[in-house]
């Protein structure tokens, strides 16, 4: 048994047609927009610097000072 999640829906055109594309893990297909994508983990963020980013990201100024 997986403990991997499954998308839901495509990033293009939001289908829920998704079945595994070849070998490669992390490889979907979209049978509705005939896109191929992956989905893939990067990392765990920092509580602390993710706020930071946050902050900086909807504040009028962008951040920058």
């Amino acid at each position: 048994m997986s403990s991997h999640s499954v998308p839901l829906h495509c990033p293009y055109c939001a289908g829920e047609n998704l079945h595994p594309h070849g070998e490669r893990h992390g490889a979907w297909e979209c049978r509705e927009c005939l896109r191929a994508f992956t989905v893939g983990f990067i990392g765990l963020l920092n509580p602390a610097t993710a706020t930071q980013r946050g902050n900086a990201e909807t504040s009028p100024s962008g951040g920058l000072q």
